[in-house]
């Protein structure tokens, strides 16, 4: 039986860069930092109160940075989390908008990768 998602690879082309704006700008915590292979480490990170993992990993040819990506991460005051994020730098596509059921925005990360910003 399933019982949930283990960890998100996120593709990276940098992995010391990535590292800093996910733990130094979205308030992860490094897990794991271990070589994988001759060309890349293995980094693993956590959110606090979530059981899910984000990797940052170099796919190589099969997968590029940028690309589409449908990751969501869940705040308790987006709008808040949205300014606080802007006044580190983030870039975002969407600025936080209100719908009848949520409040979502969209931000880049220092690869172009977009994430998702949603109210639980």
């Amino acid at each position: 039986m399933i019982r949930g998602v283990k960890f998100v690879a996120i593709p990276v082309s940098d992995q010391d860069r990535a590292l800093a704006f996910y733990t130094d700008v979205l308030g992860f915590r490094l897990l794991t930092d271990q070589p994988f292979n001759d060309k890349q480490r293995w980094l693993e990170l956590g959110i606090a109160a979530a059981d899910t993992r984000v990797v940052l990993f170099q796919f190589g040819d099969k997968l590029q940075p940028g690309g589409q990506l449908n990751i969501t991460l869940w705040a308790d005051d987006v709008e808040s989390t949205a300014r606080d994020l802007k006044a580190k730098g983030v870039e975002f596509v969407m600025e936080p908008k209100r719908f009848d059921y949520v409040v979502t925005s969209i931000f880049k990360d220092p690869d172009g990768n977009c994430l998702v910003l949603s109210s639980k």
